[in-house]
């Protein structure tokens, strides 16, 4: 083989399936009996979601949608950050679901010197929040492809860029 192969590791996730995940949600507690005069606001933003609803037993009931929704979309279910039910204005509870995106440096550095160790023929550096893989052999990096999903990690991992 002439060159080198590489891939990187990211952990990312389709930010229009987790929209359309929260559509059905929404759809959903507007048609189900249970919900009727019951106030849910589900708003998105870049790196969170907020919760706002009547009651705990109401916070609970929308957080099993969201993750019902989420996995029938190939969402890992690892991008939520579930925050504390807190009190809101107005008989109200608010709940900020905080959204897991790219790799922490404590993550990055454990990754890399899991290939160091485990894989001496294979070279891997961190790119920002992400963890380049390279080496001369595709066998090796579906090796290290294969041990990285064994890890049970609180973010889940994707495999980019494989050239």
């Amino acid at each position: 083989m002439a060159g080198e192969v590489s891939f990187d590791v990211v952990s990312d996730f389709d930010e229009q399936e987790l929209r359309n995940a929260l559509d059905q949600v929404r759809r959903e507690v507007g048609q189900r009996f249970d919900f009727k005069g019951v106030t849910v606001e589900l708003s998105q933003a870049k790196e969170e979601l907020v919760l706002v609803t009547d009651d705990e037993h109401r916070a609970a009931a929308i957080k099993d949608l969201i993750e019902s929704k989420a996995i029938r979309r190939n969402l890992s279910l690892k991008i939520f950050d579930w925050g504390k039910v807190e009190p809101s204005g107005g008989n109200t509870v608010r709940q900020t679901i905080a959204l897991r995106r790219g790799l922490d440096d404590v993550l990055a550095k454990k990754i890399t010197k899991l290939i160091r160790d485990e894989f001496p023929k294979v070279k891997s550096q961190i790119k920002g929040d992400a963890v380049r893989v390279s080496g001369k052999s595709k066998d090796d990096l579906q090796r290290v492809i294969v041990r990285l999903r064994e890890l049970d990690e609180a973010l889940p991992l994707q495999f980019e860029n494989y050239r």
